[in-house]
């Protein structure tokens, strides 16, 4: 009971009494005989009741309290995220565990996180008491917390003592992947943040504005092993989703990295040359050479390279069999050196490599004082006169609109395809113009070109124009109304006009509203994925199914998206893969596709090869490990009993919860591929038409040749020998540029077309005349 002769109960206790009351009037109706109506409702309500007791969350009209909140029924306490399943059984408090604000701890080794030591205390108090009792310091536990309390000089020694060997787990919310939980040595420190190596954050997706990290402490021998062993975080530096690097340099160490072996002209002691690297570092250090002079040195083969000071330095911390490393760092080819030092030697050696580059990327940038001032962001001078032209189509197209030549629809089409060119025009201009700005050492081209910051999207709104908006209600009609069709002009540095101000936070909100609403969905869809793939293990090495998938490399027309070397690497072959000319084998039957044979294979003629696959594996329960392939986390062949149903649910999961967040960080500016609408030739040769009607058209302005055929095709092929070096089909309607047998160059635009307009041709002159056609019944 509580005060105010308030009843506090819990919800069964409602729903029982329901069926305990109706049951009573029942069974006295029954008595007294009543008519078969009044027992007809009866039973009804009980039935209710009964069904209320078991769920309550079904019935669209629930049985409700008095602060009308639907009662908790027996279903309802067992299912959902706070349900007796996920919240009680599979979502256990863990003893031994901690959390804290993180902050960067640039000084530790990859391996290592800094760990508070007043959390060390708490959380390794078991291991102090029992080493204070053994040392015979204390007598009972009871003294030993006291001790422990009193934080003496003893309990600092054995803390440091106890802590050797055993690794702590460090997990951020959300955990995406199983990059989320990692294990790292803990180092004691003062102050009460956790101190994180700045090259795990990518894995965590953590930043230092605020983030909180848990820490458990593994207590068994075996736990502790498998954290070694598995969890390190020095072991975990590929990623499993893509086999790439995942621990990669990020913002200040890539720019660092960047500006050091980026070369400037006419820097001091250009030209010179020097018989090894340090003779480069001495002169360094004695300031006679700038960082970005461009010099020769000698490498270990007594070659001489033309490289720059700063690569040379660079190369210091390059360990032996990876080379002599010559080119700008940006963030990409850092991911591919690191890949390609990680196959050379080892985990142990790449994780010292990180550390290294780490060191030197921070130092370079501290160094090198790097920042922008609104006088960096050049507006290219080009940008009216594109603006002009773009204003000039538009008003073009209205016009068109307004003498009925073209429908609403297509003049809209046209509005945001001309500006979406237009914008793409002055960002390709800008990005010239800062490129040559300052002999390309402008800091905002830096901070973009090294992709340590900033995205083309963002600079392009700083300097060339905001661009298109996207409007925020769906349309019915789908695409169409989607994009305002006024873009906004000006950009951040001129400053917006008050309606392009409006325009703008209504894109922005846009994109917070969208943020708020989807990372829930795309958490959502990582659960499901991980409940339908979690039973898929790799239980045996070999099914020995004769099955497979035939690959070949993923084309679009004849652009090549994904080589086939990229899609067979990492898998196994069914047959024997052998060269075409020379009938050497290359890869066995059931051998896994190394780097080297995936290259071997696309040097060849080969242009498909059959590979095992999941989806043809036949063993019994879960997946084999030759179906399956390599592992990516490792770059070896799967072990038997690895879990790759959840590591594949998580690798789809993990960047669709991502990219939610990405939609907030653009600004609402719309983005929209430009369709094609002209056809450029990729080699040089003859023209042949092939099926290919045309007619010709007059309209005393411009005469031209128009497609009539669906499937047509134009072939260049080579004038020498008459081989087809590539085909392409023509739309309907399209406009030929070019005569049959005419010699065309490469590039050479060979047809063009409206790609928002479905026309309708005639092949001969005359007189329209409609039939059926009635206007508001069967065309509007």
């Amino acid at each position: 009971p509580l005060e105010g002769g308030r009843f506090a109960t819990s919800d069964l206790n409602d729903l029982y009494r329901r069926v305990i009351i109706r049951n009573n009037r029942l069974k006295r109706l029954i008595d007294i005989k009543a008519p078969e109506v009044i027992l007809r409702n009866e039973k009804r309500m009980l039935q209710e009741a009964v069904d209320s007791l078991f769920d309550n969350s079904r019935k669209a009209n629930a049985v409700r309290s008095d602060s009308n909140r639907a009662l908790k029924s027996l279903s309802d306490m067992l299912k959902g995220k706070q349900g007796r399943f996920r919240q009680n059984l599979l979502g256990k408090r863990v003893d031994y565990s901690g959390r804290s604000v993180i902050v960067v701890g640039p000084e530790l080794a990859l391996h290592q996180c800094g760990l508070p030591k007043e959390m060390a205390v708490e959380l390794f108090k078991p291991f102090i008491i029992r080493k204070l009792i053994e040392r015979g310091i204390v007598k009972t536990v009871k003294s030993a917390k006291k001790v422990v309390d009193r934080r003496t000089s003893d309990v600092w020694d054995i803390l440091e003592k106890v802590i050797q060997g055993r690794p702590v787990l460090l997990n951020r919310a959300p955990t995406l992947h199983r990059l989320g939980i990692q294990a790292f040595q803990p180092v004691l420190i003062e102050g009460k943040a956790i101190r994180l190596h700045p090259l795990v954050c990518t894995a965590f997706n953590a930043d230092f504005d605020g983030d909180q990290m848990a820490v458990h402490v593994p207590l068994s021998h075996e736990a502790c092993l498998e954290a070694m062993l598995l969890m390190l975080s020095s072991h975990n530096i590929l990623s499993p989703a893509h086999g790439g690097p995942i621990a990669v340099p990020t913002q200040d160490m890539v720019l660092g990295l960047y500006y050091m072996t980026k070369a400037r002209n006419g820097a001091r002691g250009e030209g010179r040359r020097f018989a090894s690297m340090e003779e480069v570092r001495q002169a360094y250090d004695q300031k006679v050479v700038d960082l970005h002079a461009r010099i020769q040195v000698r490498d270990a083969d007594g070659q001489l390279i033309d490289t720059t000071v700063g690569r040379v330095l660079f190369n210091e911390v390059v360990p032996e069999g990876v080379g002599f490393i010559n080119e700008v760092l940006t963030k990409k080819n850092l991911r591919s050196i690191i890949g390609r030092v990680l196959k050379a030697t080892g985990f142990p050696e790449t994780a010292q490599f990180l550390d290294a580059i780490k060191e030197l990327g921070f130092e370079t940038a501290t160094a090198a004082g790097l920042t922008f001032s609104l006088s960096d962001i050049v507006v290219p001078p080009e940008k009216e006169k594109l603006i002009a032209e773009a204003t000039e189509e538009v008003e073009r197209a209205r016009q068109n609109y307004a003498m009925g030549f073209i429908t609403e629809n297509e003049r809209y089409n046209q509005v945001i395809d001309i500006w979406t060119h237009t914008n793409n025009r002055v960002s390709e201009v800008l990005f010239e113009t800062l490129k040559n700005d300052r002999d390309g050492f402008n800091a905002i081209y830096m901070m973009a070109d090294s992709g340590a910051r900033g995205s083309k999207e963002q600079i392009r709104q700083l300097g060339g124009m905001r661009g298109l908006m996207a409007k925020p209600q769906k349309s019915l009609v789908g695409s169409a109304g989607e994009i305002i069709e006024n873009p906004i002009i000006s950009n951040f540095k001129e400053g917006l006009s008050v309606l392009e101000y409006f325009i703008s936070t209504h894109g922005a909100r846009k994109g917070l509203a969208d943020t708020a609403l989807k990372t829930a969905d795309a958490g959502y869809l990582t659960r499901r994925l991980v409940d339908v793939a979690q039973d898929v293990i790799v239980t045996q090495h070999d099914c020995g199914t004769l099955r497979g998938i035939r690959i070949s490399a993923l084309k679009d027309n004849e652009d090549v998206v994904e080589p086939l070397a990229d899609r067979i690497l990492g898998r196994v072959s069914v047959h024997d893969v052998v060269d075409p000319l020379t009938g050497e084998l290359i890869v066995a039957a059931n051998e896994l596709i190394d780097e080297e044979k995936a290259r071997r294979i696309s040097e060849t003629s080969i242009e498909e090869v059959e590979i095992r696959s999941a989806l043809t594996c036949e063993s019994r329960r879960g997946v084999c490990a030759l179906c399956y392939g390599r592992n990516l986390a490792t770059s070896r062949l799967v072990e038997v009993g690895e879990a790759v149903g959840v590591v594949a649910a998580q690798s789809i999961g993990e960047p669709g919860t991502q990219l939610t967040l990405r939609t907030f960080h653009i600004g609402g500016a719309a983005s929209r591929i430009s369709a094609e609408s002209t056809l450029q030739t990729k080699f040089a040769g003859k023209v042949v038409y092939e099926n290919l009607r045309i007619v010709h058209y007059d309209d005393g302005e411009n005469p031209r040749d128009v497609v009539l055929s669906r499937q047509g095709e134009i072939k260049i092929i080579d004038p020498e020998d008459g081989r087809q070096l590539i085909a392409y089909v023509i739309p309907y309607g399209a406009e030929v540029l070019v005569e049959e047998g005419a010699l065309v160059e490469k590039g050479a635009v060979l047809a063009s077309w409206d790609p928002y307009n479905s026309v309708i041709l005639s092949e001969v002159s005359g007189t329209v005349q409609f039939q059926d056609i009635i206007e508001g019944a069967t065309y509007r």
